[in-house]
C-alpha cells in the first residue's frame, strides 16, 4: 500500500519489505538526530493492522498468543507472539486494547496469514477479527515526543514512544501539523541501537523466542497453555537455545553495509573460516557509525572479533550464552 507522504518534498522511497513508505527525506542523519530528540514522526502505514473486539477478544487472544492478556486494562501497550507448534515465532504483534477493541500492528505481508490463523480459531467465542490496513495507518511518534494526539486516535504507548492508529485520510493533514518526516531507515537506526528485534529481520523459520530476548516483553512465562509452549518451557527450564542475539559495531571504512544475511565468522579464521551466524539488520547510526544486529552460535565467544562478509565486527551481548 504506497502511501500519500512519498509525495513530500526530497521523499526516497524504501525497498523490499518496507515497500510503500519513505526510506528517507533526503537526509537520514538529520532524520534521526529529531527522533532521537523527540520530534517528528514516522510514517509506518504499509504495517497491517488488524483488530479484535466482542466480549471475549481478552480472554480468547489469551489462549492463541504467548502474552498474559485476560487482565490486560484499556490503553496499556504490550506485545505478543504466535508459534508454531514447535515453538518457531510465526507472527509479532503490537498490541493497545481501547476498552472495547484489540488494536495491533503487524509486519507487512503478514496480515492475511494471521487472520486467517485468527478465524480458524474462532470457534463460539464472541469475537470479531477484521482487516483495517484500508482504513487506518499506523504512524509513530518517538519517545520524548510533546506532539499533540489527534482527537480519538488509538494511542499505543512504549518506551520507544508512541504509535497511533490513524484514519488513512487523515495521514497528510497529521504530516504537516507534526513535522519534520523521518524515514524508515532513520527508525530502524534507532530500533538496532535499542537491540529491538524485528520479525523476518532478526527472525527465521527456526526462531524461538529466547534467541532474540522476547521472553518477558514478549512472552508471558506465568499462564496457561498456548501453541508452542512447550518448547518455550523446555528451554527456559532445562537448557539453552542453540543462537542468540549480538549486537555488532562494524568496520566504518567500508563503503557498504552487509546485506541481511551476511555470513559471520571468527577473525581469526579469515573468510573461510566456519560460518558461525549471519547479520540480520546492518544500519548507519548518526553517532555509533555502521552497527548491525545479528544471530550467533551460542557457543561463540562473547569477545571474540568477528568478520561480516568482509567487514570486521566487534560484539556485544544482547541475549547471554
Amino acid at each position: 500500500m504506497k502511501s500519500p507522504l512519498l509525495s513530500l518534498p526530497g521523499a526516497v522511497p524504501a525497498e523490499g519489505r518496507d515497500e510503500g513508505v519513505a526510506a528517507h527525506y533526503g537526509d537520514l542523519f538529520r532524520e534521526q538526530r529529531a527522533l532521537a530528540e523527540g520530534d517528528g514522526f514516522v510514517d509506518l502505514s504499509h504495517r497491517g493492522v488488524v483488530t479484535v473486539s466482542g466480549d471475549d477478544r481478552l480472554s480468547w487472544l489469551h489462549l492463541l498468543v504467548t502474552q498474559h492478556m485476560t487482565e490486560l486494562p484499556p490503553g496499556q501497550a504490550t506485545e505478543a507472539l504466535i508459534l508454531s507448534a514447535n515453538g518457531h515465532i510465526e507472527h509479532a504483534l503490537y498490541l493497545v486494547d481501547d476498552g472495547e477493541t484489540v488494536w495491533a500492528h503487524v509486519e507487512p505481508g503478514t496480515r492475511a496469514e494471521l487472520i486467517a490463523y485468527l478465524e480458524s480459531m474462532k470457534f463460539f467465542y464472541r469475537v470479531e477479527v477484521a482487516d483495517r490496513t484500508e482504513d487506518f495507518a499506523v504512524v509513530h511518534l518517538p519517545a520524548g515526543s510533546i506532539a499533540e494526539v489527534p482527537e480519538g486516535a488509538v494511542v499505543r504507548e512504549t518506551p520507544h514512544g508512541r504509535d497511533l492508529f490513524l484514519p488513512r485520510t487523515e495521514l497528510e493533514s497529521f504530516a504537516a501539523s507534526h513535522g519534520p518526516a523521518a524515514g524508515i531507515l532513520a527508525y530502524e537506526a534507532l530500533r538496532v541501537e535499542a537491540h529491538r528485534p524485528r520479525l523476518g529481520f532478526e527472525t527465521d523459520h527456526r526462531t524461538i523466542p529466547h534467541e532474540v530476548g522476547l521472553i518477558g516483553s514478549a512472552v508471558h512465562l506465568q499462564k496457561g497453555c498456548y501453541r508452542g509452549q512447550e518448547t518455550v518451557a523446555r528451554v527456559q527450564n532445562l537448557g539453552k537455545p542453540p543462537r542468540r542475539l549480538v549486537f555488532l559495531h562494524l568496520d566504518g571504512s567500508e563503503v557498504l553495509l552487509p546485506a541481511h544475511g551476511t555470513p559471520l565468522r571468527l577473525a581469526s579464521d579469515g573468510e573461510e573460516g566456519r560460518q558461525l551466524g549471519f547479520v540480520t539488520t546492518a544500519v548507519r547510526h548518526h553517532e555509533l557509525g555502521p552497527i548491525a544486529l545479528a544471530l550467533v552460535k551460542r557457543n561463540v565467544p562473547v569477545d571474540a572479533p568477528l568478520i561480516a562478509g568482509t567487514t570486521a565486527a566487534a560484539q556485544e551481548t544482547v541475549v547471554e550464552p
